[in-house]
């Protein structure tokens, strides 16, 4: 028979812990709060922001107030993505033409800025690219070209800003990785292998530079609908490739829609979060990989199985709007089609 007097004790220590809990769950939400950024006035670069996620994270932050610069190396879409913005606010909106993958244009860049605005407080890197194919398709040349975009040119932004962020003993990077960062997707080597290389980087920054008030958030999206499936590269059998990968894009189960991922990414920002995992899918799938990563490889070489095979030419790069075919038209893509008019991904 229990003893009255432990099942008591064993009640109030049970009590005093969830009150205990309970107020540092409420210290915490009310110190978040008072030390929560506010990103009206701040000067924020976002590389690649003239289409998709950076654009429209360039969006939401006019709307919060952020003084804008934002590059990329088409002048015709910056034109077009400086225009859409100037029109949500009273201030100029900076867009510079660079190639990100170029050292000495990326310090230039920094420079400009700096000259235009007289600070830098916040660096988004969100410019990539995406090769979609399979592994023989494959050239060194591509996993180069990946490294280069989505690793190397965030690099170089960090490294060329950083003297002015310790200057100013202040500054927030924010780095757009991906949940191909975390676990290996086939058909995505080269993505994979330099988005793992730049949450890497990212995570070590965050705890290098903390101490001098400078805050580094990585971010794993999983799928976005944000239209770029237009301008991937697909190698491999085209068609089929492109199709899988624009119907993933295009799915409410397997995608998120764009503007909620950026909201929580700027929320990420504000808080001075290290990382910003934006889905329940991308979570399980982080989570699982590290408990069990064995039963994950498993599952990813079984999905394998399914995806195209390589063809005569697979060799050969197309964009995703040259590969389009029967297979990736129609209703099961229509969200991709709408946010790619949304989104200016359409040239």
């Amino acid at each position: 028979m229990q003893n009255p007097t432990k099942s008591s004790s064993i009640s109030k220590s049970l009590a005093w812990a969830a009150a205990g809990f309970g107020l540092y769950l409420a210290a915490n939400t009310v110190y978040r709060e008072i030390n929560k950024y506010n990103l009206n006035g701040k000067v924020v670069l976002i590389t690649g922001g003239s289409r998709g996620l950076g654009l429209v994270l360039a969006r939401e932050l006019t709307l919060m107030g952020a003084r804008i610069a934002i590059c990329a190396r088409s002048s015709d879409q910056l034109n077009q993505a400086k225009f859409d913005l100037e029109r949500l606010t009273a201030n100029s909106i900076l867009s510079i033409t660079a190639d990100v993958t170029d050292q000495m244009q990326v310090s230039s860049m920094i420079n400009e800025v700096i000259k235009y605005y007289g600070r830098i407080d916040v660096i988004i890197n969100n410019a990539g690219i995406v090769q979609v194919g399979p592994v023989e398709s494959m050239s060194i040349e591509d996993y180069e070209q990946a490294m280069k975009t989505n690793f190397w040119a965030a690099l170089y932004t960090i490294k060329a800003v950083l003297p002015h962020f310790m200057e100013r003993k202040s500054g927030r990077i924010v780095n757009i990785s991906s949940i191909g960062g975390k676990v290996a997707m086939p058909h995505l080597l080269p993505y994979s292998a330099s988005k793992f290389a730049l949450t890497g980087l990212s995570e070590g920054l965050h705890a290098e530079l903390k101490k001098y008030n400078i805050h580094v958030t990585t971010v794993i999206p999983n799928l976005m609908r944000t239209g770029s499936p237009r301008n991937i590269s697909v190698k491999g059998d085209h068609e089929a490739e492109y199709a899988w990968f624009k119907i993933s894009d295009s799915s409410p189960l397997l995608s998120q829609q764009v503007e909620v991922a950026a909201k929580s990414i700027i929320k990420a920002l504000q808080y001075g979060d290290s990382e910003a995992i934006l889905t329940t899918s991308a979570k399980i799938a982080t989570a699982v990989k590290g408990i069990a990563p064995s039963l994950v490889n498993s599952v990813l070489a079984i999905t394998n199985l399914f995806l195209p095979d390589n063809k005569e030419g697979g060799r050969h790069t197309k964009l995703g709007f040259e590969a389009e075919s029967k297979l990736s038209t129609g209703p099961v893509t229509a969200l991709s089609d709408q946010a790619a008019s949304l989104h200016n991904e359409i040239h």
